[in-house]
């Protein structure tokens, strides 16, 4: 009796194929590194399998509504934004190529983008890691520096940016204002402590001392203004040298800043104009809003809201 044969193997797609050709170029021709082959590979190998359920297995089926239609089950079934940003660059490159190649005519993945990447934000530290972090002993002139830097950065909640391009003349000692040039060159009055206007005219008498007249705020000791990068390596040579467990980074000085005002007053708005953003929703993501919070106020003190208690038998 003849032996059963195996079932046959469900053939390969056109889709399938143009895949398997796409990644032999891109390999022998473009040089993409192994792993970016591989990556590429899972993300196209994952959009055949999708566009096999929806019976769209062959090229001339594969349009625009076809890969924006995956795109938004990838991000429901909860693949994050840079992933989809990658799969989406995959899929760019494949038809690219199958267009050079004359096998389709139209740009199946024109004008779609991935959900918008909000990177994650630095933990706040809590009052006491503030504490320990600004209180530098001052045992020499860079140190009273560094202090007047890191009181001001969390007096204020200046970006790095705009702090290493704040001059002395936006400076309001008398009322404890600073005038701030933030993103798109708009200008915002931010509220500057005691403790910061304190460190600031420690640090502005050795500044004077060391260097002629600087018009920088924040310069080394031959009176050279800091960059971005000399800032935020004084920060975390700081934290490193204060023994806190982790190293600081000036933005998370800007949250904390920002967390410790809201935790304190629940004036969102207020926050809002203190970081010069322009939208009320960039402030809530920024500060961790606690809507749970929000909610039991919401309960109690709206009068349509309040929750009759349950009574006995209920």
């Amino acid at each position: 009796m003849k032996a059963e044969s195996a079932p046959d193997k469900p053939a390969a797609t056109e889709l399938d194929a143009a895949v398997a050709d796409f990644l032999i170029h891109a390999r022998d021709e473009l040089g993409l590194s192994p792993a970016t082959l591989s990556a590429y590979r899972r993300d196209l190998e994952r959009f055949v399998a999708w566009c096999g359920k929806q019976d769209q297995a062959g090229l001339a089926e594969v349009d625009n509504s076809t890969v924006r239609s995956f795109s938004a089950s990838e991000h429901r079934r909860g693949l994050n934004p840079r992933s989809i940003q990658r799969c989406l660059s995959a899929l760019r490159r494949l038809f690219a190529y199958l267009r050079r190649e004359g096998r389709i005519k139209g740009d199946p993945v024109a004008d779609i983008r991935a959900p918008r990447y909000r990177p994650p934000l630095p933990r706040p530290l809590d009052i006491d890691q503030v504490l320990a972090l600004l209180n530098i002993p001052e045992e020499d002139e860079l140190a009273t520096r560094d202090r007047a830097m890191l009181e001001l950065f969390y007096a204020s909640g200046l970006r790095v940016s705009e702090l290493a391009g704040l001059g002395w003349d936006r400076l309001d000692t008398q009322q404890g204002l600073v005038r701030v040039l933030g993103k798109g060159r708009k200008e915002r009055i931010v509220p500057v402590g005691r403790h910061a206007l304190t460190a600031l005219a420690r640090w502005r008498q050795v500044q004077m001392a060391q260097a002629a007249a600087a018009s920088h705020i924040f310069t080394s000791l031959k009176g050279r203004a800091l960059g971005v990068r000399a800032i935020q390596k004084r920060v975390a040579y700081w934290s490193d040298r204060q023994g806190l467990d982790q190293r600081v980074h000036p933005h998370q000085l800007r949250h904390s800043f920002a967390s410790h005002i809201l935790e304190s007053s629940g004036d969102l708005r207020a926050v809002q104009e203190l970081l010069g953003h322009a939208n009320l929703s960039t402030t809530q993501i920024y500060t961790h809003l606690d809507f749970q919070h929000l909610a039991k106020v919401y309960d109690q003190a709206h009068p349509r809201a309040k929750r009759r208690a349950k009574g006995k038998g209920e």
